[in-house]
């Protein structure tokens, strides 16, 4: 593999400082840059890991911690491995920074996370690509959605709440995106419905904007996620090979 460089970094933002992993190939670019949004255990090594292993592709990467309103990130802490036992426990100390996090919050700080990656001389001009994992699936829908002119191609997998029937949903704003777009998502999840899938492919799809969404058959919400019983090997190496397709036809 591409050996890479690797540092913390700190994003000043409208409402503070965020702390992010920013990640490079190590002989210094440019390359084409990605921001990419963790889900909702936060930044942490096998986090960082995914994205040293998508920079070692030929991507400048921006890791930010979504939550830094709360503190550096880890803003819980965290068992090595998150099994269904752990998890009513952490998502009732995370639920309220999810909820803290509204959309305008959240695309004040896109607009700062875009802002540092067209800064760094390890970035190439231009639009770059965006990826997501769970609610960093919503907040890479509502990037490409928010900022069009700065972002050329968005992934998310096992996303949650990207089509729902609130006012401000994600999906509402298809009729902005330019940038391509691939939803890889988790079979049977509760967060996101078949009426949810099918109300996201429509409002793409009425919008005219280039997408793929599949459904991965079998695999459970968070199966990108290497530290959480809902991991799935197969899966997790699909969206991998459907994120750098996706990043290669636009970057």
């Amino acid at each position: 593999m591409t050996a890479v460089h690797s540092a913390l970094v700190e994003v000043p933002t409208a409402d503070g400082v965020a702390d992010a992993h920013l990640v490079r190939p190590a002989d210094g670019g440019p390359y084409p840059g990605v921001l990419m949004f963790m889900d909702a255990f936060g930044l942490r090594p096998r986090l960082t890991a995914k994205a040293d292993r998508l920079a070692a592709a030929g991507y400048t990467v921006l890791l930010p911690n979504v939550f830094y309103r709360q503190g550096p990130a880890p803003v819980v802490e965290l068992p090595e491995f998150i099994d269904p036992a752990a998890r009513p426990e952490l998502f009732q100390r995370l639920m309220p920074m999810i909820e803290a996090l509204t959309p305008e919050r959240a695309m004040r700080d896109a607009d700062a996370y875009l802002g540092r990656l067209a800064e760094d001389p390890a970035v190439a001009d231009g639009p770059v690509g965006v990826v997501g994992y769970c609610l960093g699936a919503r907040l890479t829908l509502l990037t490409a959605g928010t900022w069009p002119d700065r972002v050329a191609a968005a992934a998310g997998f096992h996303g949650a709440n990207l089509a729902t029937p609130d006012p401000d949903s994600p999906h509402l704003l298809a009729d902005r995106i330019t940038a391509e777009l691939y939803f890889g998502h988790a079979d049977g999840d509760r967060s996101n419905p078949p009426e949810a899938i099918e109300r996201l492919e429509n409002a793409l799809t009425a919008a005219g904007v280039r997408h793929t969404c599949e459904v991965y058959a079998g695999a459970r919400h968070g199966f990108t996620q290497q530290d959480t019983s809902a991991y799935d090997a197969a899966a997790d190496e699909r969206h991998r090979t459907a994120t750098l397709a996706l990043f290669g036809r636009n970057l």
